[in-house]
Order: structure tokens, then C-alpha cells, then sequence
């Protein structure tokens, strides 16, 4: 596993840069009113002062409150010191809409809760719908990103094969993985090789899964998940490595990855993963033999 040296489209080089590490709006969106509204801006203020400077959200996330609280925090702060990004495709409540005039109200709308200019919007989760998606949502994106209304674009989905489809169909800036390359589960790397050899930015989310953050070794494990994770484990304590703080590190290995996301609900638990990322891995994890064939 070579250190990464990113490769950007041309199109991409000249618009932006994603940081390593980003703020997922998810949980951010699922905080519950009143107390919520206060408890994302404290969160979204502590990991702006960890030094994140990139932030996705959705208008699915908490129905629309996700965009509405990262609008009232990123609202004080200066809008060229971060990256913003959001998501069509999905309303609300979920319902898809992939038509040309659904994806163009949805940005209006998306900005409306944000009271923020986008940089960077995905297509979310086309699935069954990705025919629609290519022929009528995707040419509405294009269209924005050459009048510059947009800086890039991009597909989020849990379906590396799904995002293959797109990165080999149309011409994105960026993709949106919802797991599938982490510690645990490399089964998308055909799709992040696509990326490298095509100029497009891979964005990891998921990758502190419920195996990576609850491992118990003092009950017997029959999953094949918890297994592989306790033994990945194993073998990073020998090196004074948490397994979390190796999980957030794996996915930039791959040179197709640009950033991680991490989903965080308070000050706490922003703060903790950004100490995490802050400690650096020895290199000599990754030349591991023992490691190396666990991830094999």
C-alpha cells in the first residue's frame, strides 16, 4: 500500500481541494428539537476548531434540519475557508426525484435552508432510479458546474458498483462511498482504481463501524466482522495504534481517496475523532505481514 499521491482532473485541480477529513450531516440532522438546534452548532463549531473545513450534508438528514443547522453555524464563519456540499435526488421525506425540474428545485431549496452558496452537490443514492438519474438529473448538474454556479459534482451511494457505473459514464468530479472500503470491507477498490485512473475524488464515510468502535474481547465472537476486526486489533496495538485511529486512516491509502467523513452528534465525540486523526500511524503498520493478510 504506496503512501497516496492524488491524481485530479484537470476540471477538478482547478476548483477545489477536499481536506482529509470532513463533518458528515447525518447525525447532525438526527439531533432532537429544541435542545438539538444548540447541541449541532456546538458540535459543528468544535470541529471547525479542530480544523475541519469540509462539511456534507443532505435535505434527507433530519428532513431538512442537518442543512438548516450547518446554515446557522457555517453562516458566521468566512465562507472561502471551507467546503460545502449537499445532496439532490431526495427530498425530505426521502421520495425520489431525479427529474431535471426536481433535482433544479431541490438545489433552490437546499440553499434556502442553508442561506449558504454550495461547492460541491451529489446526486443521492439514484439506485433503481440511475437511468433517470443519468439522463435527466446528471445533465442539470453539468449545466450549473460549467456556468460555475456550482464548483463539482458528484453520486453518493452504498453501492460501489452503482458509483462505478456513473464514474465510467459521466463526468464527475467526486464520489460518496457509504462504506465498502475500510479496515473491514475493501470490496470496493475496483471502483477507487476507476477514480485514480479517471481524475475523480473518492469521499469514505462509514468507516467507524459499530466492530471498529464496540470491540468486546471478552465474549466469544461468531461474527465473521467482529473476528476480523479483533484480530486487525491485535495486530495495531503492537504498534501502539488504536483500531479506530487506524480506520480513519486506512481509506487514504488509496490514492483515489480525498477525504473521509466523520459522523459526529456532540463536542465530545468531534473532538475524540479528531485527536484520533490527529495522531499520526507508524508506516510500519502497513508493511505488517500479519496485517497485510488480513487485508487480503
Amino acid at each position: 500500500m504506496p503512501a497516496p499521491s492524488h491524481v485530479l482532473s484537470p476540471l477538478t485541480a482547478t476548483k477545489f481541494r477536499l481536506p482529509r477529513f470532513g463533518l458528515g450531516g447525518s447525525p447532525i440532522g438526527d439531533l432532537p428539537s429544541p435542545d438539538g438546534d444548540a447541541a449541532a452548532t456546538a458540535t459543528i463549531d468544535a470541529a471547525y476548531q479542530a480544523g475541519i473545513r469540509y462539511f456534507d450534508t443532505a435535505p434527507r438528514y433530519g428532513r431538512g434540519r442537518s442543512e438548516e443547522r450547518f446554515g446557522t453555524a457555517l453562516g458566521r464563519r468566512p465562507r472561502g475557508d471551507y467546503l460545502l456540499s449537499t445532496k439532490v435526488g431526495r427530498t425530505v421525506d426521502g421520495t425520489a426525484d431525479f427529474s431535471a425540474d426536481g433535482i433544479r428545485s431541490s438545489l433552490a431549496e437546499s440553499r434556502d435552508r442553508l442561506g449558504l452558496d454550495v461547492d460541491l452537490v451529489f446526486l443521492h443514492d439514484p439506485g433503481e432510479h440511475w437511468q433517470q438519474a443519468i439522463a435527466e438529473a446528471y445533465p442539470v448538474l453539468h449545466e450549473l458546474r460549467a456556468e460555475r454556479s456550482i464548483a463539482g459534482i458528484g453520486v453518493a451511494a452504498d453501492d460501489w458498483q452503482l458509483l462505478d457505473r456513473f464514474v465510467r459514464d459521466t463526468e464527475l468530479d467526486a464520489v460518496l462511498l457509504a462504506g465498502q472500503y475500510s479496515l473491514l470491507d475493501r470490496s470496493a477498490t475496483p471502483l477507487l482504481d476507476r477514480c485514480q485512473a479517471k481524475g475523480v475524488l473518492a469521499i469514505a464515510s462509514g468507516v467507524l463501524s459499530r466492530q471498529v468502535l464496540q470491540i468486546d474481547r471478552s465474549k466469544q465472537a461468531t461474527d465473521p466482522g467482529v473476528i476480523l476486526a479483533r484480530r486487525i486489533s491485535a495486530v495495531c496495538e503492537r504498534y501502539g495504534v488504536s483500531l479506530p485511529q487506524a480506520a480513519l486512516a486506512f481509506p487514504g491509502r488509496h490514492s483515489a481517496v480525498s477525504s473521509v467523513l466523520i459522523g459526529a452528534a456532540s463536542q465530545a465525540e468531534i473532538r475524540a475523532d479528531a485527536a484520533l486523526v490527529r495522531q499520526s500511524v507508524p508506516a510500519d503498520l502497513w508493511r505488517d505481514e500479519e496485517l497485510l493478510r488480513l487485508l487480503a
